[in-house]
């Protein structure tokens, strides 16, 4: 075979005016001044990729807050384990979050900071010596109040939250369980047995674990029944969470229930499978958008609820 060289000098051009681009200098970044405003930092972040991501996602959640739909925070430990109770529990105050579904872990890790400030243990160690989840005082604590709830007919969550309420522990303003006690918000705990260091504890009863959390995820159900033009945030919970949704939306829908046109979010530091699919795509796909953004919750979560705040007080 033989290979004739081409004639560049037929190549056909145009001109540049002519050319549709996609990127443009008006959405460059505005390098940040000294003492600058938060408002202005945001409104110079450069108009690409991720940012774009972000300022929908924003515009999704105050929409919804003016439009009185739910935001809906679906979360696992880590978040809280990286300090942003603060944040969540400012959102609830604020009628920003109007329902948060934990798994098991990170309802201990709320529970440990409201009554004692401090919580997450080092795990290697306390696998080598075989004491690792096994405290006396948070088995303890946290079976009773779901044991004492199960009898009252509450869930998991309001269980812990009006238990911690009851004790008046000394950090009831850091916790979520107990902020939603309070506010009257729904926090449901979704547990999987054999996940949680409790369920370790000699005070635990498996049909206390399973109708508590059974409760739960009626009520989650229910919140999932009102989400038409609302926000689901899915920060950290990359198997619980992400499950549990696409079992409840089914429900609100196979009940009748129109929940199709609302935005979903995962915020994590790494892209996972279940949220991918249970979360950003198949529960938008009649007419919802689904967004997922990577990084380190401690940056982007104050990140979003910053620009959250900024954009309800336009």
């Amino acid at each position: 075979m033989k290979f004739e060289p081409l004639d560049f000098s037929k190549i056909r051009t145009y001109p540049v005016a002519e050319r549709a681009n996609k990127v443009n200098a008006q959405a460059f970044a505005t390098p940040p001044a000294a003492g600058g405003s938060l408002r202005g930092f945001l409104d110079g972040l450069p108009d690409f990729l991720a940012v774009q991501d972000l300022r929908k996602i924003v515009t999704a959640v105050a929409t919804a807050v003016r439009n009185q739909r739910p935001v809906v925070l679906m979360m696992g430990a880590h978040s809280i384990k990286v300090g942003l109770n603060p944040i969540f529990v400012d959102a609830m105050r604020r009628g920003i979050l109007n329902a948060v579904a934990f798994n098991g872990a990170g309802a201990i890790h709320d529970f440990e900071l409201c009554y004692q400030g401090e919580t997450s243990e080092d795990v290697q160690r306390g696998l080598d010596d075989g004491s690792f989840g096994m405290v006396e005082e948070t088995g303890q604590r946290m079976n009773a109040a779901l044991a004492d709830g199960v009898a009252r007919g509450l869930g998991a969550g309001r269980a812990l939250g009006e238990a911690a309420r009851a004790a008046q522990y000394p950090n009831l303003a850091l916790s979520i369980l107990a902020t939603a006690a309070e506010l009257d918000i729904p926090v449901t705990v979704h547990i999987a047995v054999g996940t949680d260091i409790i369920h370790q504890h000699p005070t635990t009863k498996g049909s206390v674990l399973g109708e508590a959390s059974y409760r739960d995820f009626q009520t989650f159900a229910a919140v999932c029944a009102q989400l038409e033009g609302g926000v689901v945030l899915n920060i950290g919970s990359a198997v619980i969470m992400p499950e549990v949704f696409l079992k409840a939306l089914t429900i609100a829908r196979n009940l009748g229930h129109k929940v199709e046109h609302f935005t979903t979010a995962t915020f994590d530091m790494t892209r996972h499978y279940r949220p991918t699919e249970n979360v950003q795509r198949r529960p938008t796909k009649l007419g919802g958008q689904g967004f997922y953004l990577v990084g380190h919750h401690e940056i982007m979560i104050p990140l979003l609820f910053a620009a959250i705040t900024e954009e309800l007080a336009r």
